[in-house]
């Protein structure tokens, strides 16, 4: 039995890489729509934000010196395919996934429409967030947040390289523990970079408790939606 019964999955668009220096593995991408439709089928609800960083970061020497808000759209443009991708390989895995985009590009996806992501939602289609906020200076982690609280989601789950918020950087310290749940005030006071400030604020305004987890641990998500140990929940 799920714990959750409406999710919101914050993918980093670098989760898409795999091992490769940058763009969409075609291993990993259908790997993580397999956990995808690991929930679904438990019945749980799953939308998701994704981020551009794999893309992006093979253009990012060229943006050097641009204005920052120019930078921001071609990142946003970056999710938009990642959300393309995302949304196709789920097609070919027999699942029915919508993109919504909060920036107009009609021709290719739908615009972001809070009713009919809600409807999406409640037909059991797995809604995919794209281009961000839609607004530069605010980041992929914002979006999460702002859609997450936007269509009721119960939990928001980030999914990184590491599986959970640690004391320390595991790579550098040996030592250190994974928190098995923490308070946002206490990340805070211990200055645990869990999302930027910006999400971080939103999720603890709008008592949107936050799950950190590894995607590249076989069946971590399942675990998380199923509410066994995995991960370190942050809650207010």
């Amino acid at each position: 039995m799920p714990a959750y019964k409406r999710i919101l999955l914050k993918l980093s668009g670098e989760a898409l890489m795999g091992d490769d220096a940058y763009g969409i593995n075609r291993a990993t991408i259908v790997r993580m729509v397999k956990e995808i439709q690991e929930v679904t089928a438990l019945g749980t609800q799953v939308a998701v934000v994704i981020g551009g960083g794999n893309i992006f970061r093979g253009v990012a020497g060229g943006s050097v010196g641009m204005d920052r808000a120019t930078a921001d759209y071609m990142g946003m443009l970056a999710t938009v395919m990642n959300s393309l991708a995302l949304a196709d390989t789920m097609r070919q895995e027999g699942m029915t996934a919508r993109v919504m985009s909060a920036i107009s590009i009609d021709q290719v996806v739908e615009p972001y429409v809070r009713p009919k992501a809600l409807q999406y939602l409640e037909e059991g289609k797995v809604v995919v967030f794209a281009a961000g906020t839609g607004n530069p200076f605010f980041t992929t982690d914002t979006a999460a947040a702002l859609r997450g609280a936007e269509i009721g989601a119960e939990i928001m789950l980030k999914a990184t390289k590491v599986d959970g918020v640690y004391t320390a950087d595991p790579k550098k310290d040996p030592s250190a523990t994974r928190y098995g749940s923490i308070t946002f005030d206490e990340a805070l006071i211990k200055n645990l970079q869990v999302l930027d400030a910006t999400a971080f604020a939103l999720c603890r305004d709008q008592n949107l408790p936050l799950k950190v987890f590894s995607i590249f641990k076989p069946g971590a998500l399942k675990r998380v939606v199923l509410g066994e140990d995995e991960g370190t929940l942050v809650h207010v």
